[in-house]
């Protein structure tokens, strides 16, 4: 057993759209001019906010998704990603009670703050009212017992109205809850703009670091940094078990896994990464649209989610790349392909052709297609995971593909089921998202085919040279 005592918030809103991203950065912000050195999670399986959250604290921002994780997991991704840190600050998702099952909770933004032990922060949404928000708020208290909410900050409110209501606050909640500064009217110079898959990317924005300074700089005046101190102070230390990850022996050497990151490709949870590495991968990053083939001498290839709908051309016009992934794939290099990833893989996108390693066409669907979380179930042994085997999952996607793959079942708690993956001894490739640490025989199944990859090769290079010799 092992403990974190990290202090740590968890900044919510009352619905989406509140300015919860706006407020975590500009929290971010303010607390490294206070000398802190945070760190910044995200609940729920988002990949864009993690970007923003980055872009400020110049470290890696992962994700803690209570319906892919036991409790020891959860805990053990927030105090594995908290080393290093002094305060942790965890954006919500959605409404703060807003999730799945029975009593509409299950894996929520509640959930996470429930099961981290972890003081919450509600982002309220005050335009165009004054008291009445108090009484959402005393909703929000009494709604579920052990809330955790510990402090409130009010969105698009003014300085006369924020003071009126602390005092109410006071007189109707007394130390139960305190109010820690409010969020005024930004200028739309300082939006950062969204898409159907919620924010435009970080790399997307322009002088994205310039326009969360200005905004910090602004709150800076309006935010309670000290009392948002003193409430992540008030966190409890949580208790874990880390889960156990087999690494391949590698001899000293380790694998080179080709990992693609640019504009088109760029939706990664930070953790798998990491445990690649932790296995023994060196991560090679490289950019299916400027680079002109594959890294040499790599023994995987990850190609994750992202925009590749908005780089067709350049990614069309790629030949020596198409090529080149099209080849390696076909020869047995092992290789995860994730929703954008899935589509490059395919014979052609919107009508403009792609790698060709699937024959599969995809197109707008003009609406989500199979959105949501999914428990995956392998139809057959395959890279990832063998026959029978299960990895919870996430789909959230608005194209469609004319072959999804049978390699696997997806089923939702509602009962909804479909096929989908195509999967092989050396591929995996479809619309679901994976964490590995959802299943960490995901990551290990992956490191021990890429291990088996080099030997091949490397025996290929030995039979060569004896050939060459003779």
């Amino acid at each position: 057993m092992e403990y974190c005592r990290i202090p740590r918030i968890l900044i919510a809103g009352a619905a989406s759209g509140c300015g919860k991203t706006t407020a975590v950065c500009a929290v971010l912000e303010l607390l490294k001019r206070r000398g802190r050195k945070p760190v910044a999670l995200k609940c729920g399986p988002d990949y864009i906010d993690p970007m923003f959250h980055k872009t400020v604290t110049e470290t890696d921002s992962a994700s803690l998704d209570p319906f892919f994780f036991d409790d020891d997991t959860l805990c053990f991704l927030l105090a594995d990603n908290a080393a290093g840190h002094d305060i942790a600050v965890i954006e919500g998702v959605m409404g703060f009670y807003d999730g799945t099952g029975d009593d509409g909770m299950e894996n929520s933004t509640y959930d996470v703050a429930r099961r981290t032990k972890t003081p919450v922060l509600l982002v309220m949404d005050g335009r165009g009212a004054s008291t009445s928000v108090l009484a959402s708020l005393e909703g929000f208290l009494n709604f579920a017992p052990d809330s955790r909410i510990a402090g409130v900050l009010f969105g698009r409110m003014t300085a006369g109205t924020y003071r009126m209501l602390c005092g109410l606050m006071r007189r109707r909640f007394g130390e139960r809850v305190r109010p820690a500064g409010y969020l005024p009217k930004l200028s739309d110079a300082l939006a950062l703009g969204s898409r159907h898959l919620g924010l435009i990317t970080a790399a997307e924005v322009e002088n994205l670091k310039e326009k969360l300074n200005r905004t910090a700089d602004i709150l800076s005046e309006t935010i309670d940094i000290d009392s948002i101190l003193s409430l992540a102070g008030n966190a409890e230390p949580i208790a874990y078990t880390p889960p156990a990850v087999d690494a391949p022996s590698l001899e000293g050497r380790p694998l080179r896994i080709a990992v693609a990151h640019d504009r088109a490709f760029c939706f990664y949870y930070s953790d798998n990464l990491r445990l690649l590495e932790r296995l023994g991968c060196e991560l090679v990053f490289f950019s299916p649209m400027g680079d002109k083939a594959l890294p040499a001498d790599c023994h995987g290839l990850y190609l994750g989610g992202g925009y590749p709908e908005l780089y067709e051309k350049p990614l069309s016009e790629n030949e020596t790349m198409r090529a080149s992934v099209k080849a390696a794939v076909r020869a047995g290099l092992p290789c995860l392909a994730e929703c954008g990833g899935f589509l490059y893989l395919g014979d052609m996108l919107d009508g403009v052709p792609m790698a060709g390693v699937l024959p599969s066409s995809a197109r707008n669907a003009g609406h989500l297609v199979r959105f949501g979380y999914v428990t995956l179930t392998a139809r057959r042994d395959g890279l990832l995971l063998h026959a029978g085997e299960q990895v919870r999952a996430h789909e959230f996607h608005y194209y469609d593909s004319s072959d999804c793959g049978d390699g696997f079942l997806a089923q939702k708690k509602s009962g909804a089921a479909w096929d989908c993956i195509v999967t092989g001894p050396r591929l995996h490739a479809g619309y679901p998202h994976v964490h590995f640490y959802a299943n960490p025989r995901t990551a290990e199944n992956f490191a021990a085919a890429c291990l088996q990859y080099r030997k091949e090769k490397e025996k290929e290079n030995e039979d060569t040279a004896r050939s060459d010799g003779n």
